[in-house]
């Protein structure tokens, strides 16, 4: 049987089988019969891996400027706040920046290693948008809409994960898994999340496999015996998977049943990639890396991925801590150490698993924050800098224009809270085309995106 035969063959049955869900089967038939046409084209493995950090990252003093006039109005706008001089490794773009040179804090030091190396990169001043906003002087005469709910943790979250503020139920990660579950065997493993539940993952028809630290969670005591006998577990799983009557039970009895066989699939395929393996093991300095455990199953997950028959995979795993209203320089400098380690961990990983061309790594967090100076941090803002990692990554790189580091600029809307000049929509975009996601596809995701000049930012 040829591809296309094979497709046109899985093409009528999605048909069919979306059919039996009536009126409320139009969305998802239309993302089914796409995705069944893209799997023609699938005959390797790629992922994305989000690490969201919550609270709002600092963007100010992750990528500080260098030059010396730039440095001094820094210094000048963040009383208590600033990274001295000599605690800053410079980064050398292949971009210039105007002349402005730029530095990363030396608790960044592996993943200056990972720019200077090329495989990350930095976007500058990204965000949640609506449509472009030309300066501060547009922004307030609300000629353009902006995102609902600016500066609220809960609700920007939201928004950089699913476009919409909080209450959301689909994200951008789970549409397009909707779109690219088709090219996976093993379709319950097309999203992933190795930390709490997320938006972020859940689409129309995919569904987040939630995965711990160590593999799969299973059901107490199906796996090894109750009440001291293995007859014990047996009669257990008879108990909560039999057949019912009442519709609705009888279905719970079937989900159940699927959770405990993705488990047993799961479990049996990560046996073979176990962490002790020296191409994924966490070294003694990295075993209480909280962020590094994460990535460390969902490079695992990544190797086994023939196994268990999947092409396309949508990862979430999480850093919290980074609302830093005090004590900023002590407790970003600690997460900035978690993150940069745990990053660089995962990279070697990925090249010691071969897969360092299809795995890409991006940071995402609530907003940027104020230039200004609390006295000991800094307040909620908007747009951010954030980085990007992987073998596929068109790397030492700033994408876009990093804004001065001064009040009363044009991005600035208040304190130097800035207008973001990158839209999420187009960072997602970026990286959903690089995933598999057709150009012509993007608006089902991102229904903004046709408002950017510009979808495909270039960085992959």
């Amino acid at each position: 049987m040829t591809t296309h035969q094979a497709s046109r063959r899985a093409f009528l049955r999605h048909a069919a089988s979306l059919g039996l869900m009536g009126a409320a089967a139009p969305f998802a038939l239309n993302l089914s019969l796409l995705n069944t046409a893209s799997a023609a084209n699938a005959n390797d493995y790629r992922a994305m891996v989000c690490v969201f950090l919550f609270g709002g990252n600092d963007h100010y003093n992750t990528v500080i400027p260098y030059d010396t006039a730039s440095y001094q109005q820094y210094l000048d706008a963040r009383s208590g706040i600033a990274h001295p001089y000599d605690a800053l490794q410079e980064i050398v773009p292949t971009n210039p920046q105007g002349g402005r040179r730029f530095a990363l804090p030396l608790e960044l030091a592996p993943l200056k290693a990972l720019f200077d190396q090329g495989h990350a990169a930095v976007l500058a001043n990204i965000g949640t948008l609506l449509a472009p906003i030309a300066d501060a002087a547009e922004y307030r005469s609300g000629r353009v809409p902006v995102p609902p709910k600016l500066f609220s943790h809960n609700d920007q979250q939201a928004i950089w994960q699913a476009l919409l503020p909080e209450g959301a139920k689909i994200g951008w990660g789970g549409r397009m898994g909707d779109l690219l579950m088709s090219q996976n065997s093993a379709a319950q493993f097309t999203t992933i999340s190795a930390a709490s539940n997320a938006v972020f993952l859940t689409g129309n028809q995919v569904r987040q496999y939630q995965i711990g630290t160590g593999g799969p969670v299973g059901i107490s005591h199906l796996s090894d015996s109750l009440f001291s006998t293995p007859q014990g577990s047996t009669a257990l799983r008879n108990l909560i998977t039999q057949a019912r009557s009442h519709l609705l039970q009888d279905e719970l009895g079937n989900i159940t049943e699927r959770s405990i066989l993705a488990f047993d699939t799961l479990n049996t395929a990560l046996a073979g990639l176990p962490a002790t393996d020296p191409r994924v093991a966490l070294s003694d300095a990295q075993a209480g890396n909280r962020l590094a455990q994460q990535l460390q199953i969902v490079a695992r997950m990544a190797g086994i991925s023939q196994t268990i028959g999947v092409k396309r995979q949508v990862f979430f795993v999480s850093l919290g801590g980074f609302d830093t209203h005090d004590n900023l320089l002590t407790t970003q400098a600690d997460l900035h150490t978690i993150l940069a380690q745990a990053i660089a961990y995962f990279y070697s990983t990925t090249v010691q698993l071969g897969l360092d061309q299809q795995i890409t790594l991006f940071t995402a967090s609530d907003f940027g924050r104020t230039l200004t100076s609390n006295g000991d941090g800094s307040d909620h803002g908007w747009g951010g800098h954030h980085m990007v990692v992987g073998g596929a990554v068109k790397g030492r790189q700033i994408v876009g224009t990093i804004p001065e580091t001064r009040l009363g600029i044009p991005e600035d809307v208040g304190s130097g809270r800035l207008i973001p000049k990158i839209a999420v929509d187009q960072y997602a975009a970026t990286l959903g085309q690089w995933l598999g996601v057709a150009a012509s596809d993007l608006p089902l995701i991102l229904p903004n995106i046709g408002r950017f000049t510009t979808a495909n930012l270039g960085f992959l």
